[in-house]
C-alpha cells in the first residue's frame, strides 16, 4: 500500500522539529527560532477561538489541525523557564512526547481532505452496477378532475408551481375558447399564499399580464378559505374584446378609475341618455366612500371621447358620488324670461324663481329669511357686463311682489338702473347718494326699534310675514359698491354705514345688498360684512374675468371650499382641430356667444351651483312684473327721517352744512378751515375722514408723528 506523499513530508516534519524545539530555547534563548515557535502558538490559539465560535460544520478538524502549533509554542516556553534542560531531561522528553504524538496519530493531513479525491493508499471504490428503472406506474386520476383541470395542473407543473401553489380546480367560461377562472390552493397546509403575481400566473398559459386578475376568496360550505387559497381569472378572448371594443364600465375602469385616470379611485354606477333634453349623464361613485372625488374633467373627457368643452360638459360632485352631463348644445345659452309667476314668492317661505340650473332645475333664491325670522341681505359680485343689474331687477321685482321696500344707489349713470327707479321707492346715482342712502337707513333702524307694535304697543324684532308689524321690509342695494366705497370724499362713510348695517339691519327688517367686483377687504368688503353677508344670503358670483377669479371669489364667500363650477368666457363649440387649422393656415372660427347671465350661486349649504338668470327686458315696459303700486316706508319713519334731517333730495350735488362734518370753526387768525370729522352730523356717520378733507397737524416729536401714522385711513 502506497503511502500518501504529504504524510511522508508531515512526518519528517515532526522528526526534524524536536530536537530544535527541544535545544534552541536552552543553547540561544534569544535566537529567533523561538519567536517564530511562539508567534505559530498564537495563531493556533487564535484558530482554535474562531473554530469554536463559528457555527459552520468541520469545527473539531479545524481545531485538531492547530493543535500541534499550540503544543510547540507551549512545550517552547516551558524550556525556556527551566535550568538547563530541566530535570531528568524533561526538555527532551516533551519534544520527544510532542514528535510521538505526531507520529501516531498521523497523518493530520488527511483531516484537510474533505470534499477532496481520497488519498492515494486509499483504495478506488469499484462503481456500483446501474440498476435498471422501474417502469413509472401510471398516475391514478384524483379527485375526479376533469380534463381542463388536468390539463391545467399538468401546465402549472411543468411551470414550477408557482407561489407554491396548487390548482384545485379550472372551469371554462362560457361562450369562450381560452378564458377561465383557476382555484389555487397552498401546497402546505396552513401556510398563505405569497410571492404569487399576474406575470407568474400569466406565463405558463402564454397570455397577457393584463388578462390576469387576481382576488381572494371567502370561505364557502366544504371548502375553506382565507389568505390560503386564491382565485385567478384568465381572460383572454375577453381582454382582447375589450381593447377592441370595450364597454362603457370597462373603458370607465381602464381609463377613467385607474389610479392615472381623470377621477382615480371611482366607478361608473349607470349611463343615461334623455333625448328630450340632448344631454347624457354619466353617474359615478367613489369605490371608497370615505373619500373625496378629485376630477380631472378635461382627462375625463379624453377618456371617454367626450368634446372637451365648458360650456357644454359639467360635473356635480356630491359626497361621494358625482355627475357628469354631456349637452349637445350648450345648456345655458338659452334666454329664461322673467315672469310675474316666477318672481312672485312663497308667502310662507319667501322663496321665488331667480334662474336654472344647467340640468334644468328652477335655482330658488329668498326675500326673507323664514328659518332665521329676519330680513336677508345679498351679495352679487361680476365684472363689468356680466350680468349684475340684471339680477338687480330680478330680485327688486320680487321682493316689490313681496310688498317690501326697494332703495337702489349706484356710482354711475346707467340706463337700466333708471329704468329701475320708476317702479322702486328712490333710486340715485354718485356716492354722496349712496352715502345719504346708507346713513338714512342706519338712522332707520333707530326709528324702527322704538315703534310700538299694535298689538301691544311695545316695540318688536323684525318677523316676515306678521301682519302686527307697523313697517314694512326694506333693502339697500348700492351698486358698484367697491368703487363707491374708495370715493376719496364719501367713501370711509359708505364702507362704515354699510359695515354698521349689515350687523344691526336685519334685526329691523332693513337687508344690504351690495354689488361689485371683488368680495375682499382690500377693495370695501371687510371682513365683518363678508361674513355676515355670507351667512345671511345666497351670494350670485357672475364672470369675474377668468375661471380662477370666479373660483376665487366663489371660494371667498363659502365657508368651505367645495369644488366651485367654471363659468366659459363665451359659448364656443370648439370645431375641428385646431393642429389641422395650424397646417392649413386657416382662420379660427369666431368666439361665439357670451356668457352674461351665467353666475355661480352659493346655497345654503354651502353647494355651489352654475345657473343662468332669468332675463328681464328693459325695452320693454316693466309694469307687467312689477305691483300696481310702490311700496314705500311710513309717514311716522318718513317724519322721523326728517327730524334728524336725513329725508329730501339725495340727488344734491353738494353735502348741506354739518351733514357729514360740523361747521367750520374760526382759527387764530379769523380764518374759517372746517373740521370734518367721520362720524359727524345726524342720523349716524363714517369711521374717519380723508387727510385731504382736514388741516393736517403739525408734526414735531416721534409720539406725534406714530399718532399721525396711526389716524391714517388706510393704516
Amino acid at each position: 500500500m502506497t503511502t500518501p506523499r504529504s504524510a511522508v513530508l508531515e512526518r519528517l516534519a515532526y522528526t526534524l522539529a524536536a530536537p530544535v524545539l527541544a535545544a534552541a530555547p536552552n543553547l540561544c534563548p534569544d535566537s529567533p527560532v523561538n519567536q517564530v515557535v511562539q508567534l505559530a502558538g498564537a495563531a493556533g490559539i487564535g484558530g482554535i477561538v474562531l473554530a469554536v465560535r463559528s457555527d459552520e460544520p468541520g469545527a473539531g478538524r479545524k481545531i485538531l489541525r492547530w493543535t500541534p502549533l499550540v503544543a510547540a509554542a507551549a512545550i517552547d516556553v516551558a524550556a525556556g523557564h527551566t535550568a538547563g534542560f530541566g530535570p531528568y531531561w524533561l526538555d527532551g522528553l516533551l519534544a520527544a512526547g510532542w514528535a510521538a504524538a505526531g507520529l501516531l496519530v498521523l497523518p493530520y493531513s488527511r483531516h484537510t481532505r474533505r470534499r477532496h479525491r481520497p488519498a492515494l493508499a486509499a483504495p478506488a471504490p469499484r462503481p456500483a452496477p446501474a440498476e435498471a428503472p422501474e417502469p413509472a406506474a401510471p398516475v391514478a386520476p384524483d379527485d375526479d378532475a376533469d380534463n381542463l383541470t388536468r390539463g391545467v395542473r399538468m401546465m402549472w407543473e411543468q411551470a414550477g408551481m408557482p407561489g407554491r401553489t396548487h390548482v384545485v380546480k379550472a372551469t371554462r367560461h362560457p361562450c369562450q375558447q381560452h378564458d377561465m377562472t383557476i382555484l389555487l390552493r397552498a401546497s402546505e397546509t396552513g401556510r398563505p399564499i405569497t410571492g404569487l403575481s399576474e406575470a407568474a400566473v400569466a406565463a405558463p398559459f402564454g397570455v397577457p399580464t393584463s388578462d390576469v386578475v387576481l382576488s381572494d376568496i371567502p370561505a364557502q360550505p366544504g371548502r375553506q378559505g382565507g389568505p390560503g387559497w386564491m382565485e385567478a381569472r384568465i381572460t383572454p378572448d375577453a381582454g382582447q374584446r375589450r381593447r377592441k371594443a370595450p364597454t362603457d364600465q370597462e373603458r370607465w375602469v381602464d381609463k377613467v378609475g385607474s389610479p392615472k385616470g381623470g377621477a382615480p379611485g371611482s366607478e361608473l354606477v349607470h349611463k343615461t341618455r334623455d333625448d328630450e333634453r340632448g344631454v347624457t349623464f354619466y353617474r359615478a361613485q367613489m369605490t371608497d366612500t370615505t373619500e373625496t372625488p378629485r376630477i380631472d374633467l378635461a382627462k375625463v373627457c379624453r377618456a371617454l371621447g367626450l368634446p372637451e368643452d365648458d360650456s357644454r360638459v359639467f360635473v356635480l360632485t356630491e359626497g361621494a358620488e358625482f355627475l357628469i352631463s354631456v349637452f349637445d348644445t350648450p345648456p345655458l345659452s338659452p334666454t329664461f324670461p322673467a315672469t310675474r309667476e316666477l318672481l312672485t314668492p312663497h308667502t310662507k317661505t319667501g322663496m321665488y324663481v331667480c334662474g336654472f340650473s344647467i340640468t334644468g332645475q328652477p335655482v330658488h333664491n329668498f326675500v326673507f329669511q323664514h328659518d332665521k325670522n329676519a330680513a336677508k341681505h345679498g351679495l352679487v359680485l361680476g365684472v363689468t357686463r356680466g350680468g349684475k343689474t340684471q339680477f338687480f331687477a330680478v330680485t327688486m321685482v320680487a321682493e316689490s311682489n313681496a310688498g317690501q321696500i326697494v332703495w337702489l344707489s349706484s356710482c354711475f349713470k346707467d340706463e337700466k338702473t333708471t329704468t329701475l327707479g320708476e317702479h322702486i321707492d328712490r333710486q340715485g346715482i354718485t356716492p354722496i347718494y349712496m352715502a345719504r342712502q346708507l346713513r338714512a337707513a342706519k338712522a332707520l333702524c333707530e326709528i324702527r326699534a322704538e315703534m310700538p307694535w299694535t298689538h301691544d304697543g311695545k316695540p318688536h324684532d323684525y318677523k316676515p310675514g306678521d301682519p302686527r308689524c307697523p313697517y314694512k321690509q326694506l333693502n339697500v342695494y348700492a351698486d358698484e359698491f367697491m368703487t363707491a366705497s374708495q370715493d376719496p370724499e364719501y367713501g370711509e362713510f359708505i364702507q362704515a354705514d354699510g359695515d354698521a348695517l349689515t350687523v344691526m339691519g336685519l334685526k329691523y327688517g332693513i337687508g344690504f345688498n351690495p354689488a361689485g367686483q371683488s368680495p375682499f377687504a382690500h377693495n370695501g368688503f371687510s371682513t365683518e360684512m363678508k361674513d355676515n353677508l355670507r351667512q345671511n344670503s345666497r351670494p350670485v358670483i357672475f364672470n369675474m374675468g377668468s375661471p380662477g377669479a370666479t373660483r376665487k371669489a366663489a371660494e371667498g364667500t363659502m365657508e368651505n371650499a367645495y369644488d366651485v363650477p367654471t363659468i366659459p368666457a363665451r359659448y364656443a363649440p370648439k370645431e375641428g382641430s385646431a393642429i389641422e387649422r395650424a397646417m392649413a393656415g386657416e382662420a379660427e372660427p369666431e368666439n361665439g356667444v357670451s356668457t352674461g347671465g351665467v353666475a355661480v350661486v352659493v346655497l345654503d349649504n354651502g353647494r355651489a351651483v352654475l345657473m343662468k338668470a332669468l332675463y328681464v327686458d328693459f325695452d320693454t315696459d316693466l309694469a307687467d312684473l312689477f305691483p300696481s303700486e310702490i311700496n314705500r316706508l311710513t309717514d311716522h319713519e318718513i317724519s322721523e327721517l326728517d327730524k334728524r334731517g336725513l329725508w329730501f333730495d339725495w340727488s344734491e350735488p353738494e353735502p348741506r352744512p354739518g351733514e357729514f362734518w360740523p361747521e367750520p370753526d374760526e382759527d387764530d387768525n379769523g380764518g374759517g378751515k372746517p373740521r370734518r370729522r367721520g362720524g359727524g352730523g345726524k342720523g349716524g356717520g363714517g369711521r374717519g375722514f380723508k387727510s385731504g378733507r382736514r388741516a393736517e397737524p403739525e408734526v414735531t416729536s416721534p409720539r406725534q408723528a406714530l399718532e399721525a401714522i396711526k389716524s391714517l385711513t388706510d393704516a
